[in-house]
């Protein structure tokens, strides 16, 4: 019960911040947080660790948890960086899957699909992040696939939130089958060209989310 009430802070909290309605270097108060939340203390404690292992706050000695958003700028270089890591594991990838990787890569896809009929964009996240691992852990380089995956957690919230925009998920889904049929005929250019696309357009509909949330207010 604690984790899932932790968890429902985390992104509760990961979304304001994402979408900016918390500002950087603004406090994370742990009895605000508990009583928005409608939770103990402890879940709060949780959640503010998980958001410090994410790189969305800041924890300060004698002073308390502090937001810490990226900027403009930082988010165009983290996507940046983002598309040119998923390039690369997607690459090898296209040159070292086993078959057992690639029908593990085509159910984690179908997971996708399944979320779609339902209209569930969490579901599809969570589906979608299995579609990634699965190429991560087939492009056989153990350190590149560490830096990809820890950059993804700090892109996470901001991933996650463009699947809201409407059509996305549909789009998303169409990238993926691109990537898989590069992959499966051994396409290293194509399979790293579809990949980077593949972030360098969720940067896009993050932003077009967050048009449309300000033209809503």
């Amino acid at each position: 019960m604690s984790s899932r009430a932790a968890t429902r802070v985390f992104q509760g909290v990961e979304e304001q911040i994402a979408t900016g309605q918390l500002k950087d270097g603004e406090k994370l108060d742990e009895a605000s947080l508990a009583e928005r939340f409608q939770v103990s203390r402890t879940p709060v404690r949780e959640a503010l660790l998980q958001l410090v292992g994410s790189g969305l706050a800041i924890q300060i000695p004698k002073r308390g948890c502090f937001v810490k958003a990226p900027s403009v700028r930082e988010m165009v270089e983290m996507f940046e960086v983002m598309s040119e890591l998923e390039g690369m594991c997607a690459r090898l990838a296209a040159r070292r899957i086993s078959e057992q990787q690639l029908t593990a890569l085509k159910s984690a896809n179908a997971g996708c699909e399944q979320a779609i009929k339902v209209n569930d964009s969490d579901l599809y996240y969570r589906k979608n992040v299995e579609f990634h691992e699965c190429i991560y852990s087939a492009c056989g380089n153990t350190f590149l696939a560490h830096e990809t995956r820890s950059l993804r957690r700090r892109l996470q919230s901001f991933r996650r939130l463009q699947l809201r925009v409407r059509g996305r998920m549909s789009q998303s889904l169409g990238e993926h089958f691109d990537i898989i049929e590069a992959i499966e005929i051994g396409d290293t250019d194509k399979a790293d060209f579809f990949s980077r696309k593949h972030v360098t357009i969720q940067g896009e509909r993050f932003n077009d989310l967050l048009i449309q949330m300000e033209q809503e207010q």
